[in-house]
């Protein structure tokens, strides 16, 4: 028979004296007063905000200001943003006047002349166009600025640089296929084969995001396509993720020429670590492709992977060299710049909403260590250390800075 004897519980002098009650201390919300310039970079055609990131933000409370013809180029009317509940600017330095101000090109030193002290500002950074006096500039300024194209999301990718390349493996193939019809004076080619015809060979350079992007679309038109990279790791990868089997070599360059002899679309698709694309196209191999060829350089935003590839503008996009068609517009995402905008929009609504939920910008770095690694400066000290050293400026520890604040 079981014990009806009562149990009773052990307790030590430690747990009898009184505890201290534990009280989560509650996150301060503030809403947040936003500006968006019109972008005046003559190549650049997106908008930070798209008008239903906008309404959500201001259905929770945010001011939002917009520079009137800002989303004109992505084919967002003032009255979209209006009715959104945007307040419309028609002068710049309206639009200065907010807390944090959210572009997509860096601010010119005019833009930043306009600035307030103590400003949040969200850009890209590309540093590759920058000079000492855009960081001078944003210091005096006391400023806090953030560069989306280094912010990571919690599964440490850089969702900006991510999406857009994910647009510019798409569309490249898509402006392969323009160039190569009858109507752009070239070979009269359809990208992919018909009954009877065979396919086309595309040859991707970089088995990235954007040559991933680029293989899946040549695919899908039906093209043959083969894709060289550096590392056999991100081939094999590459192959898994589109769950079929496509020709791929590593970086060798008796097999690239090969390759390129039969192409009748490249696409330059790889990134530098640090420092210039390397260049893995020589003229001699571009010299021996055959003509009416089309190339498109991704890469030329860090020199490009081919040897005569040159910059172009998009109302100048292509020239010819050995009767090899290239193309060399360095901001291919602003192409397609609404679909580029919703997926930019898509990006920083949620990032906006939660600093409103944190209390603000500045207090959402505090605990958000994906977005300390877009911020480069704050509060006007500069604190990235690789700027600080490659333009000679003072920079301080972040995290040192946050503990002595």
């Amino acid at each position: 028979m079981a014990s009806t004897q009562p149990q009773f519980l052990s307790f030590s002098s430690e747990t009898l004296m009184p505890q201290e009650e534990r009280i989560e201390i509650g996150r301060k919300k503030q809403e947040l007063f936003i500006g968006i310039p019109k972008e005046t970079e003559f190549m650049e055609k997106r908008i930070a905000l798209a008008p239903d990131a906008v309404e959500v933000l201001v259905s929770h409370g945010h001011q939002i200001r917009v520079e009137s013809g800002a989303g004109e180029h992505a084919s967002f009317s003032d009255k979209e943003y209006s009715d959104a509940g945007a307040e419309i600017c028609y002068n710049s330095d309206k639009i200065f006047e907010a807390n944090t101000i959210l572009k997509v090109h860096p601010p010119t030193l005019d833009e930043i002349g306009l600035m307030k002290s103590k400003q949040t500002l969200i850009s890209a950074l590309q540093l590759k166009i920058q000079d000492d006096r855009y960081f001078k500039a944003l210091m005096n300024k006391h400023v806090s600025a953030i560069a989306f194209d280094y912010m990571r999301d919690d599964d440490g990718i850089i969702p900006v640089v991510r999406s857009m390349s994910e647009i510019a493996g798409n569309t490249a193939i898509l402006i392969a296929a323009e160039l190569m019809s009858n109507a752009n004076n070239g070979k009269g080619l359809m990208l992919g084969g018909i009954s009877g015809v065979g396919p086309t060979d595309v040859v991707i350079l970089g088995a990235g995001t954007v040559g991933e992007f680029a293989c899946r679309a040549a695919l899908g038109l039906g093209a043959q396509v083969k894709v060289f990279d550096k590392s056999l790791t991100r081939l094999r990868r590459l192959q898994n993720d589109l769950h079929q089997r496509i020709a791929t070599s590593v970086l060798q360059p008796k097999v690239l020429e090969k390759a390129l002899k039969r192409a009748d679309v490249v696409i330059g698709a790889i990134r530098a670590d640090e420092g210039r694309t390397p260049c893995v196209v020589t003229e001699e191999m571009v010299q021996q492709m055959k003509p009416g060829s089309v190339v498109i350089d991704v890469s030329i935003d860090q020199g490009g992977c081919l040897e005569t590839s040159e910059i172009t503008t998009h109302e100048r996009p292509t020239f010819k060299k050995f009767e090899v068609v290239h193309y060399g517009v360095p901001n291919i995402a602003s192409r397609v710049a609404r679909t580029a905008s919703l997926s930019l929009s898509n990006i920083f609504m949620p990032i906006l909403m939660s600093a409103g939920e944190y209390g603000g910008i500045d207090a959402m770095v505090r605990f958000n260590r994906g977005l300390r690694e877009g911020l480069y400066m704050y509060n006007g000290v500069l604190t990235n250390k690789g700027i600080g050293e490659w333009y000679k400026l003072p920079w301080k520890n972040l995290d040192l800075l946050l503990a002595a604040m």
